[in-house]
């Protein structure tokens, strides 16, 4: 969604490079690119005047003037007011002292509340809780219906008493299902409300008569990514009639410019709480404002891609891979390299995995022309291998890799090809372990002592009875790699090796110095 603001905002840090001293005209020149970058990303006039104010003011002070590398520092600005207008610090979600916590989602119609209820179920249901979504929309039609679908992927369960379609009351249906969670003892009650076209005075009212009914906890109000200004414009509304705690934007891995989500914290006062950017129910999670500026900026999201790796990762199993990639018990095969590569792949597409990666953001063009597909031909050759196959690559002869490639739908070349980059790859990562201090396997190279002199006990100048003492140690010979020389891995080394043994091929691509587009 930001990818032409992030372009713009790089163009204009790139001209300050190689500066040791920032002009006035210097500043003026970034700070009306900076705007112009904002304004085509339809953020609201009145937040570009405050932010592009804030930058100017903080670019002409002593912070700038006296570092040693000013482009930095005005990256450094740039990224601190962009965290300040999208809320700040992180707000996390307010839980009642008493249970149920009671949390009504409301917003425009088609901003996709329903899909959003059950996605907020699911990462509730992840956090240890016991979520229950109320089917208070019955204005929609199918809208009871839907919810009850989303719920039971999503493994939550769904109070639904009214079959909806513009019969039932949704106040009746909220105040009870207050009642069915205290019985039931579910822990927080999510509230589906119905969405409207517009500033809906009949609906406004039935919203406010659902909030007096079960007194909620959090009112979050679900705003689309995508329609720009008239998100504000409904949400001020909103603010005003009913009210709400906090703000959740759905379809933010859309393609449009993204202003709402930069305006609204600022001009409605109210926390970004929650984000959603996809269409699975695992695409959805807890709003940062400092990690979005990063990104923002093409300085990547590395703790979100931690704590997505944290919950994918098996450590136990990642542990035993690691042991047998360094030389422990056992040998590293394709099993284990299947293993490692599905729990990459559980944490979402690889190409928006790479783009929370530092430095990415420079080839997007690459990144999208990433096959997914390639994944699914490295498992059909793995799969259509024996137990035997995979645990010792080495058995694979020509008949063996023609029956694998017959097997597989795939051609001998494939095989071959998945088969030599998985030994390189291996062979790469193992040299590397030795290199690295506190790994298993890795050998010191000796260090010889200069001999200290004792009282009493000097080295003789005659060679008879120097022949008497003991012989001096001879250093072990340093370590080399495959490349013949000490071990010390560069990153070029790091990142052939993390694109040969983790990627496809496709991904390979991304790591080659040479390579100018995707293949």
């Amino acid at each position: 969604m930001f990818d032409t603001l992030s372009d713009r905002l790089s163009a204009a840090f790139r001209n300050l490079r190689g500066k040791t001293r920032l002009t006035d005209a210097d500043i003026d020149a970034t700070a009306r690119e900076i705007r112009l970058a904002l304004l085509e990303a339809d953020v609201n006039l009145g937040v570009v005047k405050d932010f592009i104010a804030a930058v100017k003011a903080r670019a002409a002070g002593a912070e700038v003037q006296a570092a040693l590398n000013p482009a930095q520092q005005i990256v450094k600005i740039v990224n601190e007011e962009l965290v300040g207008i999208l809320g700040g610090d992180a707000r996390p979600l307010r839980f009642a002292k008493r249970p149920p916590t009671v949390i009504m989602l409301a917003g425009l119609q088609g901003s996709g509340k329903t899909t959003l209820a059950g996605k907020l179920g699911k990462w509730l249901k992840d956090q240890g809780h016991s979520p229950l979504l109320v089917a208070a929309d019955l204005q929609r039609p199918n809208a009871v219906t839907q919810l009850q679908v989303v719920g039971e992927r999503a493994g939550v369960h769904v109070f639904a008493p009214e079959p909806g379609n513009g019969t039932g009351d949704p106040v009746a249906v909220a105040r009870n299902s207050i009642l069915q969670a205290m019985s039931k003892l579910y822990d927080v009650v999510i509230v589906d409300t119905a969405g409207r076209l517009g500033v809906d005075a009949e609906l406004m009212q039935q919203a406010a008569d659902i909030r007096d009914a079960v007194s909620p906890t959090e009112i979050l109000f679900v705003v689309d990514a995508m329609i720009g200004q008239d998100a504000v414009n409904t949400a001020r509304a909103f603010a005003e009639g009913v009210g709400f705690d906090g703000v959740v934007l759905s379809k933010l891995d859309g393609d449009a410019r993204g202003g709402a989500a930069l305006s609204i914290a600022k001009v409605t006062g109210k926390p970004i709480m929650f984000a959603s950017n996809g269409e699975g129910l695992g695409d959805f999670d807890a709003f940062h404002p400092d990690r979005m500026a990063s990104r923002i900026l093409g300085m990547g999201d590395i703790l979100t891609l931690i704590e997505q790796a944290e919950k994918t990762f098996d450590a136990e199993q990642s542990a035993k891979a690691a042991q047998k990639l360094m030389g422990g018990k056992g040998e590293f095969g394709l099993d284990d390299f299947l293993q490692q590569m599905q729990a990459v792949r559980r944490m979402g597409p690889l190409s928006k995995i790479l783009g929370m990666m530092p430095g990415m953001g420079q080839m997007k063009d690459q990144i999208a022309g990433i096959d997914e597909r390639e994944i699914d031909r490295i498992e059909a050759i793995i799969y259509s291998m024996t137990p035997a196959e995979r645990t010792n690559p080495k058995l694979l002869d020509g008949s063996r890799r023609a029956r694998i490639a017959k097997g597989s739908g795939t051609q001998v070349s494939d095989v071959n090809s998945l088969v030599n980059r998985f030994f390189e790859a291996r062979k790469m990562m193992q040299s590397l372990a030795g290199a690295m201090p506190g790994m298993p396997g890795a050998r010191r190279p000796a260090v010889s002592q200069p001999a200290r002199k004792k009282k009493g006990n000097k080295v003789s100048g005659n060679p008879a009875k120097r022949s008497g003492a003991p012989a001096a140690v001879t250093p072990e010979p340093v370590q080399t790699s495959a490349f013949g020389r000490p071990v010390q891995p560069t990153e070029a080394d790091l990142a052939k090796a993390v694109g040969e043994f983790q990627l496809p091929a496709e991904l390979q691509q991304l790591f080659n110095p040479k390579n100018t587009g995707p293949r």
